[in-house]
């Protein structure tokens, strides 16, 4: 990680998407959750329901720079020129960054944006011959630049509407183990594509994570076994996670990612309607985790951001008011009660 110890993240945040298509009643609703950073970190949220375009990988195709998609029957695909597809993408995010601008005024604290990461975006474009981009590491590298280059631009664009925000920036990265294990299918579903060499996945991460200029950087991924070790050494500061899918197999890396000062994002409210526990249960598994690493319980509330499982897309609006409301809640029982 780099030296951002002085960095306050916020105690709790959501992921990123939400149910519905009113990007102010979203606004309203991921800042009204977050009252000032001692109650936890806004986002700009991002509504898939919309349709494409709005979901996560058209939004950030959106984002591209001198790279365009359109909507296929199979996908997303790499195209000539911008078409209706990326100037629908691009509409909907400028609606989306209008309203949470109307909604932040004279915000001052961290405040957090997604993109698709280089390689689950990598996994899911197509190339012209109907392949993932995936399988031309030429393509890989031309995407990687593009993104990078439009993420710059965005965060400037954000900054610039909300002076006093301390930018985070999230990449989800979904299909990231996939990409490592070789399990992403090709066009035919009959083959995987090759797995891509471990150094050139975080060298490609790492270059990505530079558009945030030296601000944070966290990876979502709510897939099984995160690549803890590789993702801190690509440079992201704190990593997302659904705290569910962790294994005991998984304790020597978290303890290495806390002893070395990652923060850590975890999914412990679930992502769509149900019963919500009390606070102090939905993180009765982090203090566990906790002695059972032996580390200190003082450091919980400072190394421990609380967020849903994953997206909020698939809930109702009122379960996913209650569930951002209950990830605050849950956050300031650590914080109370770290033992």
């Amino acid at each position: 990680m780099s030296d951002k110890s002085d960095f306050r993240w916020g105690p709790a945040t959501g992921v990123g998407s939400m149910p519905g298509g009113d990007a102010r009643e979203a606004a309203k609703t991921v800042t009204g959750s977050f009252e000032g950073p001692e109650a936890g970190m806004p986002f700009l949220a991002e509504l898939p329901a919309r349709g494409p375009g709005a979901d996560m990988i058209g939004r950030t195709a959106g984002l591209l720079v001198d790279l365009y998609a359109r909507v296929e029957p199979s996908g997303w695909r790499i195209g000539d020129r911008p078409g209706r597809d990326t100037k629908r993408a691009r509409s909907w995010l400028g609606e989306d960054l209008d309203a949470f601008e109307e909604f932040t005024q004279g915000y001052e604290g961290p405040l957090k944006v997604q993109a698709v990461g280089p390689w689950t975006l990598a996994a899911a474009l197509e190339l012209r011959n109907g392949e993932a981009a995936l399988s031309d590491p030429g393509a890989c590298r031309d995407l990687a630049g593009s993104l990078a280059e439009g993420l710059r631009a965005h965060l400037a664009d954000v900054r610039r509407r909300v002076p006093g925000a301390q930018l985070v920036l999230q990449l989800d990265e979904p299909s990231l183990i996939a990409v490592l294990r070789g399990q992403v299918k090709t066009a035919s579903e009959y083959r995987t594509h090759r797995a891509v060499d471990r150094q050139a996945v975080e060298s490609t991460l790492r270059d990505v994570m530079a558009a945030a200029g030296g601000g944070p950087v966290v990876v979502h991924s709510c897939a099984p076994d995160v690549p803890f070790a590789l993702l801190r050494r690509a440079g992201a500061d704190a990593i997302s996670f659904d705290f569910a899918l962790l294994t005991e197999r998984d304790d020597e890396v978290i303890g290495e990612a806390v002893e070395g000062g990652t923060q850590l994002f975890a999914g412990v409210v679930p992502g769509v309607d149900g019963p919500l526990s009390d606070p102090a249960g939905s993180v009765m598994g982090v203090r566990t985790l906790w002695r059972r690493l032996g580390l200190n319980p003082g450091s919980l509330a400072d190394t421990v951001t609380v967020t849903p499982s994953c997206g909020l897309a698939g809930a109702s609006p009122a379960y996913a008011r209650a569930a951002l409301a209950h990830c605050a809640r849950a956050a300031r029982s650590l914080a109370d009660n770290p033992e």
